[in-house]
């Protein structure tokens, strides 16, 4: 029976007969089970580079990984759909129903005169072993801890201001100064936050950020932290929310925090988040800002989701999309 055929017989509901086996057909096959028995490799139980480099006009950058985050029920996070809606809506991502998990996608950037860090993950409050994996990330991507200039956290949560220190309370970047909001250090290091469900980030804060307050310089919107990274206030998540645009060479990034934190977010971006200190604020900002990337087309790198992170945003609906933009393996 010829190919044709058989896929004839397939489309109709019916078995295809196998075709008929040449003794070369066969010989052939034996061959391929004996080499097949041969062929033997130890298996590595290693896991791929945790970093990804990339050019962004003269400015080198890499994404390096701090592991993932679990977070739990959606429910827990999200507010607004039912549980079944979002079970739904988490397996129409082949996503699990029961548990958030995200990537912790840490962007590096080195300017020629400037080695600046944004965000830093959990190394001191890291609560498994498969997180907190940033500095030993780093120095598998090549970058010393040490030459860090600047370390520059959207904003003060346990999980962008957790490795700025070790678990053991030594300092992961050493010779940096930490440029963060003047709101966010305020509020998240006031006692006012002890005891309610912001607990968790202001310990964090307490151990990350009081330790190194000679070491702080704050901004405010719109400014030039860096040579070409401008400061964007974005508050809503937290009350210094700040995000930051990269610019060299004609290139743009638009380094966004945890205004979109997971896909389900973007293409439903009304929803409330549990995390946001001003949850209505934080829906306002979020669309304004994906309106803006989309009518814009500026790639962006968003810290939790899918690694690396960077992609683009277009208008779906009543929400948007997420296009994760291809890596690049070559520089």
């Amino acid at each position: 029976m010829n190919s044709a055929s058989r896929w004839s017989r397939l489309v109709a509901g019916g078995r295809p007969s196998a075709p008929k086996e040449t003794n070369r057909e066969a010989d052939r096959d034996r061959q391929f089970a004996v080499a097949a028995t041969q062929a033997k490799a130890p298996v590595l139980n290693a896991p791929a580079p945790a970093f990804y480099r990339f050019k962004l006009g003269t400015i080198e950058a890499t994404v390096v990984s701090d592991g993932p985050l679990s977070i739990g029920d959606p429910k827990n996070t999200f507010r607004g759909p039912t549980a079944e809606e979002l079970s739904k809506m988490m397996s129409d991502q082949f996503l699990p129903t029961n548990n958030v998990v995200l990537d912790q996608n840490v962007l590096v950037i080195n300017t020629g005169d400037k080695l600046a860090l944004f965000e830093t993950g959990m190394s001191s409050v890291k609560r498994n072993d498969d997180m907190g994996r940033l500095v030993a990330n780093l120095k598998q991507s090549g970058i010393e801890p040490a030459d860090v200039d600047a370390v520059i956290p959207t904003h003060a949560h346990i999980d962008h201001i957790g490795g700025i220190m070790a678990a053991d309370g030594s300092r992961n970047f050493p010779n940096a100064q930490i440029y963060i909001s003047q709101a966010d250090l305020e509020f998240w290091t006031d006692d006012k936050r002890l005891g309610t469900p912001a607990e968790g980030s202001a310990l964090a804060a307490r151990k990350n950020l009081i330790p190194n307050r000679d070491r702080i310089v704050f901004y405010k919107d719109g400014q030039e932290v860096l040579p070409g990274v401008q400061a964007m206030h974005t508050p809503g998540h937290t009350v210094g929310h700040t995000s930051f645009v990269v610019n060299s060479g004609g290139k743009s990034l638009f380094v966004v925090g945890d205004l979109m934190h997971h896909v389900i977010l973007v293409e439903r971006p009304r929803m409330e988040v549990g995390f946001d200190t001003d949850p209505k604020q934080g829906i306002e900002t979020r669309v304004k800002v994906m309106d803006m990337l989309a009518a814009q087309r500026m790639p962006a790198l968003v810290y939790h989701l899918p690694w690396p992170g960077i992609g683009h945003f277009a208008k779906q609906g009543d929400g948007f999309r997420y296009v994760a933009e291809p890596m690049r393996l070559v520089l």
